[in-house]
């Protein structure tokens, strides 16, 4: 059981994503953090505890919940079976969530290369683009050896290792996108095509189980990165990935309509948690 939350970062691609309306504030401000939540631990269907509240209930795996505008503060999570009657005996944590002011973060639940339940802050690069520029990071949160990202392909990325992060800022367009094994081109996800948007941070997270054949791949997007005086962090999406490797499309669209729901009431319930804490 984790007592400390491991800050690291990590790979994978593929893109298309559901806007989240309504969630992400118009624009984020400096006083408060910005935090999703992303549920990569596979065939486990979890609910949330900030503070010993429970946040979100029954969430499921390949979701992304937020963002959520917090308080800057220290936040202890707990994560439990859906049934759970509190968070006395998480499956993972709990661990504390050190969140600063004017920052974006995603904390990950996934697996760990050895294919434990773990939990990964990652804090998102929202720093300002070039005219014509987006940002690809890639994530890996699988449990998985390392593994090569593929860029039309040729490898982009090499020796990308569970749960790291690799960033590229690459001209706005279309590329073709795989994860391969490393040092090999046999894409084990993929390959899909990925907008890179300008002005946009389009996040991609490889989890899942190697081993148990249920890799898949979740996106999140923040964008507003505009190289502008008036260009701010703003709009940020993500939903359920599957693994459909040979069906670009299909590996994004399904349960959109049910995590709009989910995303609705666990915003509001951390934001009255916020409120509570300021």
């Amino acid at each position: 059981m984790l007592k400390s939350l491991k800050i690291g970062m990590a790979a994978a691609a593929v893109g298309a994503v559901v806007t989240l309306g309504g969630i992400a504030p118009a624009q984020a401000a400096d006083d408060v953090a910005m935090l999703s939540v992303l549920h990569g631990v596979p065939d486990l269907t979890v609910d949330v505890y900030v503070n010993d509240k429970l946040t979100l209930d029954d969430f499921k795996p390949g979701d992304l919940a937020g963002p959520l505008e917090l308080a800057p503060g220290t936040y202890t999570v707990a994560i439990t079976a859906s049934d759970a009657a509190d968070a006395s005996k998480p499956a993972i944590g709990p661990v504390d969530l050190p969140l600063e002011a004017g920052k974006n973060y995603t904390a990950a639940a996934h697996l760990d290369e050895a294919g434990k339940p773990t939990a990964t802050l990652f804090t998102n690069d929202i720093s300002q683009l070039a005219a014509g520029e987006g940002r690809l990071t890639v994530r890996h949160v699988a449990a998985a050896p390392a593994v090569d990202v593929l860029a039309d392909g040729a490898a982009a990325i090499t020796n990308l290792v569970n749960p790291k992060e690799s960033v590229l800022t690459l001209p706005a367009g279309t590329i073709s996108a795989a994860v391969a094994a490393t040092g090999t081109t046999d894409p084990v996800i993929g390959p899909a095509d990925v907008n890179v948007a300008e002005g946009t941070n389009t996040l991609v997270y490889a989890w899942g189980s190697l081993a148990d054949k249920n890799l898949a791949l979740a996106v999140q997007t923040i964008g507003g990165l505009h190289s502008s005086p008036e260009g701010v962090p703003a709009g940020e999406a993500g939903l359920v990935a599957t693994n459909q490797p040979s069906d670009s499309t299909g590996l994004f669209v399904g349960g959109a309509a049910v995590l709009m729901g989910l995303v609705a009431a666990a915003a509001l319930g951390l934001r009255r948690l916020a409120g509570a804490r300021r």
